[in-house]
Parts: structure tokens; sequence; C-alpha cells
């Protein structure tokens, strides 16, 4: 039987476009003035914009706050393929 876990908490809140607070984050994984990546609980989110800062981060506690004009956000499962691919191989090789 596979067990299922449950995402702890993530929460990504934008205030006018300027600055951005997110939560449930795990790593920053790359960041310039064009686009932030970082893992959280959810997946891979990708901010992209102009002049992005990462004002405060604190993996401890899993928070970063972004400053800058945000022209988009989106989400990827990569971690979640990645692992779905391992369970594949780890089985093929058994």
């Amino acid at each position: 039987m596979e067990e299922r876990q449950v995402p702890k908490a993530h929460k990504l809140v934008v205030n006018n476009r300027k600055t951005s607070m997110v939560t449930g984050v795990l790593d920053v994984l790359a960041f310039d003035l064009n686009e932030i990546l970082l893992e959280t609980e959810q997946g891979m989110l990708m901010v992209k914009g102009k002049d992005l800062h990462v004002n405060r981060l604190s993996l401890e506690k899993g928070e970063v706050d972004l400053a800058g004009h945000i022209d988009s956000i989106a989400y990827s499962d990569i971690q979640q393929s990645a692992k779905k691919n391992e369970n594949l191989f780890a089985k093929l090789f058994k």
C-alpha cells in the first residue's frame, strides 16, 4: 500500500506586484534580477520580473520575502515527478 504524504503549509502573498512573502520554502535554488527559483512544500516556484531581490530569507522558518516588479509566478511539480521516476527505476532494478 502506498503512503500518501500530506504537504506542509505553504502560503504565497503578493502585494501590488511589488513585494511578496512566501512560507513553506525548503530552499532557494537560484536567483538573479529577473527570476527567482524556490523549492517549496507544494513544488517548485518560479517568480519572474524585474529588479527582483530576496529581502529576507529564513530557511529554518521556511520564509522568504521578495521585492521588485513581479511579472509572473508559476508552479511546477518537478520534485514530485522526480520521486515517481525514482520509484520506477528502483522497481526495475530490484
